[in-house]
């Protein structure tokens, strides 16, 4: 579990600081590519350190959470086995960090979950996620809830058996190349 490095308040923390502008928040770029690059050296890290399966190393974030797996996820997919973006966007494309290669991409499993009385991050926000991921070789699954900016029971429940699924599927895997 890696927290957000950005302390927001007590037990508040971000991955980059938002601009609240007449247009709509604007992220710092700038912030979320340097905590995109340090998520990069954290699963490295934490594979190394605790001898871990990459292809059962599964991101998982919450708004700013979810912008940044996915930020992971599209450019680093050789580091994860999959991705769960709760109530996110797509993130904001930084100079340096390109989106990988369609090979690359294929059969990426991800999970998007969104609130259709999002607050926070409109509905609009998921779908144009959704649209852009789903024109990408991803596995994509994407479900809207009757909720705000949070996550509920249903969701949590629907998380939990989509990642069981991943993680069974991938011992399989495992399994059959031993």
């Amino acid at each position: 579990s890696a927290r957000a490095p950005i302390p927001l308040g007590l037990d508040a923390f971000a991955w980059f600081r938002l601009d609240f502008t007449p247009r709509g928040p604007v992220a710092d770029a700038a912030e979320a590519e340097r905590s995109r690059e340090a998520l990069i050296r954290f699963i490295g890290e934490a594979v190394a350190t605790y001898g871990l399966d990459p292809r059962r190393v599964y991101l998982l974030g919450f708004s700013q959470g979810a912008i940044m797996s996915l930020a992971v996820a599209l450019t680093r997919p050789d580091l994860l086995a999959g991705v769960v973006a709760m109530s996110g966007r797509l993130p904001t494309p930084a100079a340096d960090a390109v989106e990988a290669d369609a090979e690359a991409l294929t059969d990426l499993p991800i999970l998007m979950v969104h609130g259709v009385a999002d607050q926070v991050l409109p509905l609009h926000h998921g779908r144009e996620a959704r649209d852009h991921l789903a024109a990408l070789p991803v596995a994509l699954t994407y479900r809207e809830y009757p909720m705000g900016h949070e996550v509920t029971p249903e969701s949590l429940r629907d998380i939990a058996a989509w990642l069981t699924a991943q993680l069974d599927g991938a011992a399989e895997m495992i399994d059959d190349r031993r």
